[in-house]
């Protein structure tokens, strides 16, 4: 389901081959139901059904990648702290969807990539942003 929905939109966003993201590594940590403001460029909100609410999953691979620039328009690997940096530049823009999910769980669960993910790993309630 939902792990073959990621490995697939890796492959079709980033170019990221299914064996450098192999499934049994996915992690699923929560699902998430948000309104993301519009600024005349980007604007979601998903309705609270089954189907159209996001999962989020984690992993952690070596992988190559090839950006879809239809998709994508740059990429580039980052530490934590340098994507802090980058949200405060104001010449660069990011979906706001992204900013949301970063600023109230990506940041503390990159603390615990290494070790401890585990306590935030299969929650049953749907997270409501």
């Amino acid at each position: 389901g939902v792990r073959r929905a990621a490995q697939r939109k890796l492959d079709q966003e980033l170019g990221i081959q299914a064996k450098q993201v192999p499934l049994e590594k996915f992690q699923f940590l929560t699902r998430i139901h948000y309104k993301a403001p519009s600024d005349g460029k980007w604007g979601e909100h998903e309705t609270l059904t089954d189907e159209l609410v996001d999962y989020i999953l984690i992993i952690k691979s070596d992988v190559d990648h090839t950006p879809n620039p239809n998709e994508v328009q740059d990429s580039k690997y980052v530490s934590q702290e340098d994507l802090r940096q980058m949200f405060k530049d104001g010449n660069l823009t990011f979906t706001p969807w992204f900013k949301l999910i970063c600023n109230t769980m990506l940041f503390e669960w990159w603390d615990h990539l290494d070790q401890g993910l585990e306590k935030y790993q299969g929650e049953k309630e749907i997270r409501r942003m």
